[in-house]
């Protein structure tokens, strides 16, 4: 009787205790595992598309990508594993122990314990094959795998980088974040060709629109900006802006993405070209920072020796010159241009990147250009109202005003189109910035003749 119950008592004891579990696999993206500190033989989880394959007598390698960064996993498994759905471009899920890597050429492997085929893939009809640097004509042809390609996955990696860092400089500068309207009855400075917005509805009811007003996608988001400008001090948008010109350039794309800025209570175009520089230089310096290894590929491959030209735009202070000395630079140079350089001309792009060579591939800010040459929002003053920031490869990146708050200048300019009515205005200023002039000028690419290559280098249309 007392066996039996300590019997009982121990089987009691045994199953309030816990079974012993294997703890659950941490699941990491390809960038983290090969960034991990410790390699003490963690159980970890990596999810991806195989990049290549190679099996020996006792053991299989494969090398694991799932987009987070250019250079791959590697997984070390036994020859078990060997399966012909194990191809390149099959996407698995692998589990195993991440370990120090005896090569020289990683810090880290992957030990796999079980390796799962999520999706297989035919290598043979595969159109991307291994080890093969297709041409961009080719990859136009598979819009949507050419993103798989090292080159455009850099630029994607490239471009997401550079959009956080806008944010950021903004966020850390006290810029509010305001989402403007894509779909506007404005033209905001009337200057481009617009995309009108019907409903696909074939059945219209005559001279009747949607939004009771005729309604366009947007051109810029800055009198929406300036309206918020009027309740906050510093506001910011970053959004796509469109423009219907049928004019097959790299300067005139059909959709691409603008920044623009408004500061209120300021007076001096000084104080706007410092945020202008201070935010071309942070964003970057924090894409050179996050995205190496992606940008070495765009400046080896694609635009070799901008990496030094970006370096020297970066530990130089952007010069300034007015508009007159301009055009008095550019009718000295012993280049012949298109379009012969005159005062109270507009600078077209053959002069203004001649203007940043001539000053020794600094970005400069290009100020007091006559009012006739500016739009109406432009402070009508002598002491530089306007400025232009042009960088090398590129021409204008930028373009920027103190903004005509007075009453009686705008009423007057204004008086045939517009019924105004004051609500207590104060000196502003602000900015814009093509987005993908900004990628053109930090990854050097204006060298590529065709525009529809460049347009995919861009990644416009996925």
């Amino acid at each position: 009787m007392f066996g039996a119950r300590c019997l009982l008592r121990a089987l009691r004891s045994c199953t309030s205790a816990p079974c012993p579990r294997h703890k659950p696999s941490a699941r990491l993206s390809v960038r983290d595992a090969l960034g991990a500190r410790s390699t003490n033989g963690e159980r970890v989880k990596v999810q991806g598309w195989i990049r290549s394959v190679r099996s020996q007598k006792e053991v299989l390698f494969l090398h694991i990508n799932d987009g987070s960064s250019l250079e791959s996993l590697q997984v070390v498994a036994d020859s078990s594993f060997d399966s012909r759905e194990l191809a390149f471009g099959s996407s698995v899920e692998v589990q195993g122990q991440l370990v120090k890597s005896p090569s020289k050429k990683q810090n880290v492997e992957l030990k796999a314990e079980k390796i799962e085929i999520v999706g297989n893939c035919d290598a043979k009809a595969f159109p991307l094959k291994y080890k093969e640097r297709h041409p961009l004509e080719y990859l136009r042809q598979y819009p949507h795998l050419r993103c798989r390609t090292n080159a455009l996955g850099s630029i994607l990696r490239i471009r997401s980088e550079a959009t956080a860092a806008i944010h950021s400089f903004f966020k850390d500068s006290g810029f509010v974040h305001i989402h403007t309207p894509i779909i506007t009855s404005n033209d905001c400075e009337g200057a481009g060709e617009l995309f009108q917005v019907e409903p696909s509805s074939k059945i219209k009811v005559p001279e009747e629109n949607f939004f009771n007003v005729p309604a366009f996608l947007t051109v810029s988001g800055q009198l929406h900006l300036e309206v918020m400008s009027g309740a906050f001090t510093q506001v910011f948008t970053f959004g796509p802006t469109f423009r219907a010109e049928n004019s097959q350039s790299r300067r005139h794309l059909a959709e691409f993405y603008m920044v623009e800025a408004e500061i209120s209570f300021v007076e001096s175009l000084q104080d706007l070209m410092q945020v202008m520089e201070g935010l071309f230089k942070t964003a970057t310096m924090m894409v050179l920072s996050n995205c190496t290894e992606d940008v070495e590929l765009c400046h080896k491959f694609i635009a070799p020796g901008q990496k030094d030209r970006l370096e020297h735009m970066l530990k130089n202070n952007f010069l300034i010159i007015s508009y007159t000395e301009a055009v008095e630079i550019l009718k000295q140079a012993s280049q012949n241009f298109t379009f012969t350089p005159e005062w109270g001309v507009d600078l077209h792009t053959e002069h203004e990147k001649y203007l940043v060579k001539h000053c020794g591939n600094i970005p400069v800010f290009v100020i007091n250009y006559p009012l006739a040459l500016k739009p109406f929002y432009m402070r009508d003053n002598e002491d530089g109202c306007c400025c232009d920031l042009l960088v090398p490869g590129v021409g204008e990146l930028f373009g920027g005003s103190l903004r005509e708050e007075r009453y009686h200048f705008l009423e007057q300019r204004l008086a045939r189109y517009l019924d105004l009515r004051r609500f207590g205005s104060v000196p502003h200023g602000g900015f814009g910035m093509g987005f993908e002039r900004y990628l053109q000028c930090i990854l050097g690419i204006d060298n590529i003749k065709d525009v529809s290559l460049f347009q995919d280098l861009l990644i416009r249309v996925l």
